[in-house]
């Protein structure tokens, strides 16, 4: 008698936020179990709920990541949520809370001495985690539902004035990209108001409302076509709709097919009825 097949095991190594339960339903659709490993601190406890193994593990301990996936039969895993980096970096007291791996250690302490920038942080760990055994995989293969599609997403399109700044902040945008500054930046009538750095997006884009108090400024959010996907993919959510509002901006413009947007219907919903336009626009290869 032949043994019937088990289902295969993807991983999951969740942070906080909605992202990871996007992740889990989309494993699950797609046919796999879900071997999950929640960051300490950072993971939404009801997330487990979704997965078939749960575990949690310090933001710091690589190595148990690899260890515990490895033996739930997974080699892959996808690397998706917040984890508040601002605090791990520069609060001595999380590296003894997060239990560091020799791996991180050395990597923060040698390997990224001179440059510890999201993305270079980022494929750090990645290597890290391949050393390991464990091969992380583009975050958007299991939610190509939630990305941002080209053109006007809303009923309401940008304005004359709004498409004149959308032209003017895209190429500021790419090359903060290419300079791993941030991933949005936000413009009113042909000016600089704001640019993201380590604070996120929502707390930009209240500093931005803060600095311009003219109705309708624009906020230009995405990756270029040579980011890596298997991390820090740019994400949009309804609360992100919701503060754009409260700020005072009129327009939303995403790299289409390289941004999230968190349950896109509802993120859509909510532009509408806020009067916000977004339109996703084509990322082109240098």
């Amino acid at each position: 008698m032949i043994a019937p097949m088990r289902e295969p095991v993807m991983g999951l190594i969740a942070g906080g936020g909605r992202l990871p339960f996007l992740q889990a339903q989309g494993m699950r659709a797609a046919g796999y179990r879900v071997a999950c490993v929640g960051l300490l601190g950072q993971y939404d406890p009801e997330l487990s709920a979704l997965c078939d193994d749960f575990v949690e593990s310090g933001v710091l301990n690589l190595g148990r990541w690899c260890r515990q996936l490895r033996k739930r039969g997974t080699h892959q895993a996808v690397m998706v949520g917040k984890v508040e980096k601002s605090g791990l970096l520069y609060d001595p007291r999380q590296w003894l809370r997060q239990m560091p791996h020799w791996r991180v250690a050395k990597l923060y302490l040698w390997d990224l001495r001179h440059d510890r920038r999201s993305q270079t942080m980022l494929a750090g760990v990645a290597n890290e985690l391949k050393k390991g055994g464990l091969e992380l995989i583009d975050t958007t293969r299991f939610i190509p539902d939630h990305l941002a599609h080209e053109g006007t997403l809303t009923a309401k399109p940008p304005t004359a004035r709004q498409q004149r700044d959308i032209d003017f902040a895209w190429p500021i945008l790419m090359r903060m990209n290419d300079l791993d500054i941030g991933q949005a930046v936000a413009v009113k009538d042909g000016d600089v108001i704001a640019v993201e750095a380590m604070e996120g997006t929502d707390a930009m884009i209240r500093r931005a409302g803060g600095l311009c108090r003219k109705p309708g400024w624009v906020l230009a959010k995405g990756a270029p076509a040579k980011k890596d996907p298997r991390f820090d993919v740019p994400t949009i959510g309804v609360t992100t709709i919701e503060n754009l509002a409260d700020a005072g901006a009129g327009c939303l413009v995403v790299a289409s097919g390289r941004v999230i947007l968190l349950d896109k219907p509802e993120v859509l919903a909510a532009a509408d009825r806020l009067g916000i336009a977004i339109v996703g626009r084509a990322v082109t290869e240098d």
